[in-house]
């Protein structure tokens, strides 16, 4: 599918129009300068022709800022993956040198751009907006990205440029996010596995503050990485911004098949990694611990089984998730965790027929069965797996209000026994026979 790139200073309204072309507020929008700092991918149609938008951070040249280097990295990146690019400026302000500055990368490119000039909402701004010619980029598109004026124009001229493609549609594909706290090393890990810089990485925490789709291919296998930014407890939520964030990471959980929950070796297991880890538990995710930084972790013989047992313990009951120890710096052993997250995912959709499963359970059951309650005896006569996303087993007896939580942890422990859940939820339901 051919890829439009939006590219231009900060705060020029570029997430604003990326957000009207794809029909989704995914991109985050905000008053302050800088808020998108990654490329951030989108999918876009105008009569009947579709693309990949891609939303890239404010282009600056020279600045003091941390960020700025990193962020005109994948500017550059993008322009360099883009076959059209539109190149938006700001009517309110005029040409700034910064403007300067992306016209001449741009001229670089030797690229299809169109110069859209965004903010013109009424006449007396039209008239400005004839100022941008003398940035030698060609024809003007006038628009207004907050309620979609003139951009019909644009993306009439965009998809002439744009070659007749088809790819198959993509939004089934399996979603892998990588969660965690902040600065744990959640986009290290998504950049070492693609090999390339998709994603700024800074030493300061909160870098990420969007949730960024990826496609991704290994082992024969299709998915979406899913990048997010750190999760971290309410009261240490200060800006809107931030708050914003934070739920774009919750909502990326929620639509998730499989959680990569990474966590940074010198801080531990820690209450708000265990957070982050019940969210995913809670909303019955298939789950991978990736144990990033191990590299900067003092070793002995014993150390990796110590960590492990500390984890299990602070996961229990939900003891039978993969833990996987991991350096996104020096790449070691993250294809490993890609492999496992795979095999969570296809636990997570396995189906047992009818006849196993009571083949295999019911002489257990027998010879083990729930306790008697108040004299009554509880008889299982026949088990199914519902037709859920996630493993869910009805257990069919004559007294299922009398099968209490220790008795459903015994029968959860069977079918992982027996049929390999590792890494996966399980929901045990009581039925009336």
């Amino acid at each position: 599918m051919s890829i439009v790139a939006i590219v231009g200073r900060p705060n020029v309204g570029k997430s604003t129009l990326f957000n009207r072309l794809i029909q989704r507020r995914e991109a985050i929008v905000d008053s302050v300068s800088g808020v998108t700092r990654d490329r951030h991918y989108g999918k876009s149609d105008w009569n009947g022709k579709e693309f990949t938008l891609i939303d890239t951070g404010g282009y600056v040249i020279g600045s003091d800022d941390e960020f700025e280097e990193e962020i005109d990295k994948q500017v550059e990146l993008a322009i360099e993956e883009a076959d059209v690019i539109i190149f938006m400026v700001d009517v309110e302000t005029g040409i700034t040198g910064m403007d300067e500055d992306v016209a001449n990368l741009l001229r670089k490119a030797k690229k299809p751009v169109f110069l859209a000039v965004n903010k013109v909402d009424n006449s007396k701004r039209a008239g400005d907006a004839v100022e941008f010619y003398n940035l030698g980029l060609g024809e003007i598109y006038t628009i207004a990205s907050t309620n979609g004026s003139g951009t019909g124009d644009l993306l009439d001229a965009v998809i002439e440029k744009i070659p007749d493609t088809q790819e198959e549609d993509d939004e089934e594909l399996p979603r892998f996010a990588v969660v965690g706290r902040p600065n744990a090393g959640k986009s290290s890990f998504i950049n070492a596995l693609i090999g390339q810089d998709r994603f700024v990485v800074t030493d300061i925490a909160g870098t990420t503050r969007d949730s960024i789709d990826t496609k991704y291919n290994r082992f024969g296998f299709d998915f979406k990485l899913v990048d997010t930014a750190g999760i971290r407890r309410k009261s240490k939520v200060k800006e809107d911004l931030e708050f914003y964030s934070v739920m774009r990471s919750i909502r990326a959980i929620e639509h998730a098949d499989v959680c990569l929950l990474v966590l940074d070796a010198t801080r531990g297991f820690d209450g708000q990694v265990q957070n982050i880890f019940w969210l995913a538990q809670r909303n019955r995710k298939g789950v991978v611990i990736l144990v990033n930084k191990w590299d900067l972790v003092e070793k002995d013989n014993h150390s990796t089984k110590e960590f492990e047992r500390m984890i299990r313990k602070e996961c229990e009951p939900f003891t039978d998730v993969p833990i996987i120890f991991i350096s996104a710096l020096t790449k070691q052993r993250i294809f490993k965790a890609i492999e496992t997250a795979v095999e969570v995912y296809k636990n997570r959709s396995k189906r047992i027929p009818t006849s196993k499963l009571n083949d295999i359970l019911l002489p257990i059951i027998e010879n083990r069965p729930p306790p008697a309650y108040k004299g009554k005896y509880v008889k299982i006569k026949f088990i199914t797996q519902l037709p859920t996303k996630q493993p869910q087993f009805a257990f069919f007896c004559n007294l299922p209000q009398y099968v209490k939580e220790p008795y459903k942890r015994f029968l959860e422990n069977q079918l992982r026994e027996h049929f390999d859940f590792h890494g996966v939820p399980i929901d045990v339901y009581m039925r009336k026979k």
